[in-house]
């Protein structure tokens, strides 16, 4: 069983930048697809971005529209989304999460582990 925690959530100002880090307690780290999800208060949780196993291949929601980036250190088992000129519908719980398979449509479905989440609060 895959352990997942998230760190690096806050209050941060519109315009400003927040890195999301998730350490992963299972080797080997690098045989999983790693994403990141969000989930608002009545929402679905919905697609972020994610990663291929040797970081090759990415691929983000439309939403996104390049203010991130993720990236993965196989090595130290760590996860990470560089989230710049955030906005305030930004705003939500941020999941990392592991899959088995590198889908070109991800849903929350084909994640198997999943961590507790981490908030951030774009916000003036």
């Amino acid at each position: 069983q895959m352990q997942l925690v998230e760190s690096g959530g806050g209050l941060v100002q519109p315009g400003g930048s927040l890195r999301l880090s998730c350490a992963a307690s299972e080797r080997p780290f690098g045989d999983y697809v790693m994403g990141w999800f969000r989930q608002t208060p009545g929402k679905e949780r919905e697609f972020v971005g994610h990663i291929s196993r040797d970081s090759r291949s990415y691929l983000f929601a439309d939403f996104v529209r390049g203010r991130f980036s993720i990236s993965r250190d196989n090595a130290k088992n760590t996860l990470y989304l560089q989230m710049r000129n955030l906005k305030p519908e930004d705003t939500a719980v941020y999941y990392c999460a592991a899959s088995e398979r590198y889908s070109d449509s991800p849903t929350v479905n084909e994640y198997i582990y999943w961590g507790q989440g981490t908030q951030v609060t774009v916000s003036s």
